[in-house]
């Protein structure tokens, strides 16, 4: 390409690599008692969060005979927050996303990730919203 107003050659760089496609799994609204939180009233005590979780597949993943070898799986998902909660107390909503996220992240057939961790109790629904890709 040139550009007129110089009358020089521009330059410009390749395309980055697609790390993930726009297909994805997904667990939406999954509500689940958890030992979270930084202030002390939210210490020894359960809340109650809700999680929403969209796993990009990585190109080329497609499910071609039907099976669940090909492609990963919500349940993966679901096991994945089920082990982080259950180990003990969080304190912050973002250690949870990026714990999360970095698990999943380990599964080659993903390639990126979208979080989102909501505390429902103890006032206005708030929380956190990531997005990671496979590096």
């Amino acid at each position: 390409m040139t550009d007129r107003r110089k009358g020089a050659a521009t330059m410009h760089a390749a395309p980055a690599a697609v790390a993930h496609t726009d297909d994805k799994i997904f667990v939406k609204d999954y509500v689940k008692d958890a030992n979270i939180g930084i202030y002390a009233e939210e210490k020894g005590v359960t809340q109650q969060i809700r999680l929403t979780v969209d796993a990009f597949l990585a190109p080329g993943v497609v499910s071609t005979v039907d099976e669940m070898v090909e492609v990963p799986s919500y349940t993966d998902i679901i096991d994945a927050i089920d082990h982080l909660i259950g180990r003990g107390h969080i304190n912050l909503v973002e250690t949870l996303a990026e714990e999360l996220a970095a698990m999943l992240l380990r599964d080659h057939r993903i390639g990126g990730v979208r979080v989102l961790v909501e505390k429902l109790e103890r006032g206005p629904i708030r929380g956190v919203e990531i997005s990671r890709a496979r590096t």
